[in-house]
C-alpha cells in the first residue's frame, strides 16, 4: 500500500462539499463539537504534508479543526507552535508504540484540548486488514487510570476538552468511556443494562439506565 501524504491525498470538489453537508448539518443544530482531521501514521512531518496540513486548515477554517497525526516525527515544539499559530488544536492519541509511532502526548494548541483513545492492540494493529480485529481492545483500569491524570492535565489549560474512545462492534469503547467519566466526575454513571450484562466490571462503577429498552442489544 502507497504511503499516504500529500502526494497521494487527491479529494473531489464533491468531497468537499458533501462533508461541509455534514458539517453544516451538525453545526447548524449545535452538535459539532470540533473537525476532526485525521491522518494514518504514514502521513509523516515532511514540507509538502505541513503544506497539505494549512491548505486544508485553511478550507474548513469556519469550524473548530483538529489534527490527528500519528507519526512521531510531528511531536515538536516547532510543529506545536506552528498548530498553535494556525489555530489548529492537536489530537493526542493512544496507540500501540511500533516503530515511529506518535507517542502519548498533552498537546493544547488552542482552547480545545482533545484525546483519543484507539486501544492497544499490538497483535493485530497492521497485520490485520479488518478494523474490528485492530481496534478490538478493552483497557485495562489501570491504563485508564493513567489517562484521567493526563485529561485532567490537559484540561487545566483548554476551555473544552474531548475523550473520544474509539469505536467497536462489541461495544468496548462504550466500558471504557463510561469507566473514564467515573474516574473523572467520582460518581456512579448510568448505562445500558445490556452492556453491563455483557461486561460485569462496569457493576463496579455504573448502574442500569432505566430509560433504556431492555430488548435493545447494543452488541452485534
Amino acid at each position: 500500500m502507497e504511503p499516504t501524504s500529500a502526494a497521494t491525498i487527491k479529494p473531489t470538489d464533491e468531497d468537499e462539499e458533501q462533508a461541509r453537508e455534514g458539517l453544516d448539518a451538525l453545526a447548524g443544530e449545535g452538535k459539532l463539537g470540533a473537525l476532526l482531521i485525521q491522518f494514518p501514521v504514514s502521513f509523516k512531518n515532511t514540507s509538502l504534508n505541513r503544506e497539505y496540513v494549512e491548505q486544508l486548515s485553511r478550507q474548513f477554517i469556519e469550524y473548530p479543526r483538529v489534527v490527528e497525526v500519528r507519526h512521531s516525527s510531528w511531536n515538536n515544539p516547532e510543529t506545536i507552535a506552528h498548530f498553535a499559530r494556525m489555530n489548529l488544536a492537536f489530537c493526542n492519541i493512544d496507540q500501540p508504540q511500533i516503530g515511529r509511532s506518535l507517542e502519548a502526548t498533552e498537546h493544547v494548541t488552542t482552547g480545545i484540548g482533545y484525546v483519543r483513545l484507539h486501544g492497544r492492540n499490538y497483535d493485530q494493529w497492521f497485520d490485520s486488514d479488518n478494523r474490528n480485529d485492530r481496534y478490538d481492545y478493552l483497557y485495562t483500569e489501570q491504563e485508564i487510570s493513567g489517562w484521567k491524570e493526563r485529561v485532567e492535565r490537559i484540561a487545566h489549560q483548554a476551555e473544552v476538552v474531548y475523550v473520544v474512545a474509539n469505536n467497536h462492534f462489541e461495544a468496548k469503547s462504550g466500558v471504557n468511556a463510561l469507566e473514564m467519566k467515573h474516574l473523572l466526575t467520582g460518581q456512579r454513571v448510568s448505562a445500558p443494562p445490556m452492556l453491563i450484562q455483557r461486561y460485569p466490571e462496569l457493576k463496579k462503577f455504573a448502574d442500569p439506565a432505566e430509560d433504556v429498552d431492555p430488548n435493545l442489544s447494543l452488541l452485534a
